[in-house]
């Protein structure tokens, strides 16, 4: 009789329920943990052996990577009690008089509190009215909080002080999914833990290991199925697997696997990988309406086929990744065999076409249709030249535009295709009596006639010869921001005034171009409506463009400093100074510098108004300068 039959026989003789994986082989001490956590108990062993033990910890990481079971195996540690061991330790190999009841949360001195449903002050001032007596039995006194980023901004402020000055019989535990959540106050007053997500082959490990203690029998590709839709979460994996126990009455087949979770077989997403590299359309779809048809979910394929993209993609930098062993040895030969022959500009492109198809996909309510026009665009992308290749093709055709053109030449996308992609050159060549229209091999020339040239403007050397085209004169000539900030306030555009004041730093201003730097918090579409609006009112095009130069000061930087220093030189001024030294406390609040009238040029202005500290106007309120 197997383990299960075993498990199911006194379930249902004593009536109780069936413990599921995730909780029957929950790690019990840091020997546990070890599956992908070794840093953390590497660090937390060193600080147990020195004594070295903070006050507070914040464990972080994905869904079902092990926080609120670490959380209590560091409660168990910080309690630790034997009849020989008396003192916080990290070897619970034998059980002490605290571990079972900590382990099992019902422990007095160990509090759980969930901060999604206690997201209160309220809540929070109950912990800090607690945490002065001492624990009952245990040596200290732990709170565990899980989901910690789910507390409000007042519950977080209420818990600082006791957090960093706790008393000595209190530690604090905290979870989160959400690190960023947390305020910084909060995160440097605790020692932190980032758990890692744990890798396809460790979980293989552990599922295998689980699988033989449980007695069933369970195939290595149906293993490394479940590993990876767990995602490097040990939680979601045994659920899966758990499932999948029950999915195929005891024993775990690939083929169950793969109809329980959707998923296309690997083999068929590498054939589908290769239809789609070569660019075959047809051979494409009718793999993926095969799949479709067997059960797979057109998302789930696009996601293998983004993932298998990826594997070969990797496989070139990184040979040695082919040892996976959550790999098949389809994926593992095949992806290899791709990667020698695939460039990375091509493998490139069909991974950012896949990111863009699959929300696609997602959100269409025709997702079998959706994923067929993804796999026709990438097919179809496979024909196209890589963008150096177009780049480097235009360059060859502006150094030949005089004369003949060079030869189309064979596609450099890198998927042995060797498919040859006619060009059209964009200079317009006569043809005549004396010089041959030129015929590429593969196909008639593709140029353009154009009529007889003017007499007049052909050159001695016989070449055509064009009259430049006259710029457009504008209608309101613009030679630096000020006239624009004019012509804003002019054309009743406060808006767009305010922000060239604030925000715009001219570097270069010509005629149809204007080249500036913007300061902080300047609107991401501002040299957009700069443009258009120049465009309006002069009656030309305008290039605005964003330079890494400096640039002058925005028109209020400027008028600030010009401020400051009408102020600085008005406290120079000897009577000024004067007034300032006869009533302490004055200040200079502003400085007004009045257009001298025709029969009064010569004379000397008066000084600035002084006003003190208090707020009183001085005698002299009137005067200005």
């Amino acid at each position: 009789m197997s383990e299960t039959e075993r498990q199911s026989q006194d379930a249902a003789s004593t009536g109780t329920g069936y413990r599921v994986l995730a909780r029957k082989y929950r790690p019990k001490d840091f020997t546990d943990l070890m599956v992908g956590q070794e840093p953390m108990v590497r660090t937390l062993t060193n600080a147990f052996e020195t004594g070295r033990i903070a006050q507070a910890y914040m464990l972080t990481g994905v869904r079902g990577v092990g926080k609120t079971t670490t959380a209590r195996i560091l409660a168990r540690a910080l309690n630790y009690k034997t009849p020989e061991i008396d003192k916080p330790t990290i070897d619970l190999r034998v059980p002490g008089e605290h571990c079972q009841a900590i382990m099992e949360g019902r422990h007095v001195d160990v509090i759980e509190m969930d901060a999604a449903s206690h997201t209160g002050i309220d809540d929070i001032r109950e912990i800090i009215e607690q945490v002065r007596y001492r624990p009952v039995s245990a040596r200290y006194k732990v709170y565990i909080i899980d989901e910690v980023h789910m507390l409000s901004t007042q519950a977080f402020n209420g818990l600082l002080k006791t957090l960093e000055e706790p008393p000595e019989h209190v530690k604090f535990i905290f979870a989160t999914t959400e690190i960023r959540k947390v305020p910084i106050t909060v995160l440097s007053r605790c020692q932190r833990f980032d758990l890692r997500r744990i890798s396809a082959a460790d979980l293989v490990a552990l599922f295998t290991t689980i699988a033989a203690k449980e007695g069933i029998d369970a195939e290595p590709d149906a293993l490394a199925m479940i590993a990876r839709a767990a995602e490097g979460s040990a939680r979601d994996g045994l659920s899966l697997l758990d499932q999948a126990i029950a999915h195929g009455s005891g024993v775990v087949q690939a083929e169950a696997v793969r109809g329980m979770l959707g998923l296309a077989d690997r083999a068929r997403i590498v054939d589908l990988f290769e239809h789609v590299a070569r660019g075959d359309v047809a051979a494409a779809l009718a793999e993926f309406q095969a799949q479709y048809e067997a059960g797979a979910n057109p998302v789930v394929v696009l996601t293998d086929l983004a993932d298998f993209t990826h594997l070969v993609t990797r496989l070139k930098y990184v040979p040695d990744a082919a040892n996976d062993p959550s790999l098949s040895e389809v994926e593992r030969t095949r992806a290899s065999e791709f990667a020698q022959g695939i460039a990375v500009t091509t493998l490139s492109r069909i991974w950012q076409m896949l990111l863009k198809g699959i929300p696609e996909t997602e959100s269409s309510s025709r997702t079998a249709g959706a994923a067929e026009m993804v796999l026709i665009r990438l097919a179809h992308a496979a024909h196209l030249p890589s963008p150096e290749d177009a780049a480097r093709r235009l360059a060859e055709l502006s150094e030949n535009g005089s004369g003949s053109r060079p030869s189309p030449t064979t596609s450099g996308n890198g998927s042995g295709n060797g498919v040859r992609v006619p060009y059209q050159s964009a200079v317009a060549v006569r043809a005549t009596e004396s010089t041959p229209r030129p015929q590429p091999s593969g196909g008639p020339a593709m140029l353009r006639a154009v009529p007889d040239p003017d007499p007049q403007l052909m050159s001695t050397a016989g070449r055509i010869e064009t009259k430049p085209a006259e710029a457009p004169k504008p209608l309101v000539h613009v030679n630096s921001i000020a006239d624009i900030v004019n012509l804003a306030a002019e054309k009743r555009d406060p808006k767009l005034k305010a922000l060239v004041r604030n925000f715009v730093r001219p570097v270069k201003i010509e005629t149809g171009r204007l080249d500036v730097n913007l300061t902080d918090g300047a609107p991401a579409t501002l040299l957009n409506e700069l443009a258009v609006k120049l465009k309006e009112w002069t009656g030309i095009h305008w290039i605005v463009s964003l330079s890494r130069e400096a640039g002058d000061p925005t028109m209020v930087e400027a008028e600030a400093k010009a401020k400051e220093q009408q102020v600085s030189d008005a406290r120079q001024d000897p009577d000024v100074a004067a007034i300032l030294a006869q009533f302490p406390g004055a200040k200079i609040i502003d400085v007004r510098v009045r257009a001298p009238e025709p029969e009064e040029e010569g004379e000397v202005k008066p000084p600035a108004v002084a006003e003190s500290e208090e707020g009183d106007i001085l005698p002299g309120d009137d005067i200005e300068f």
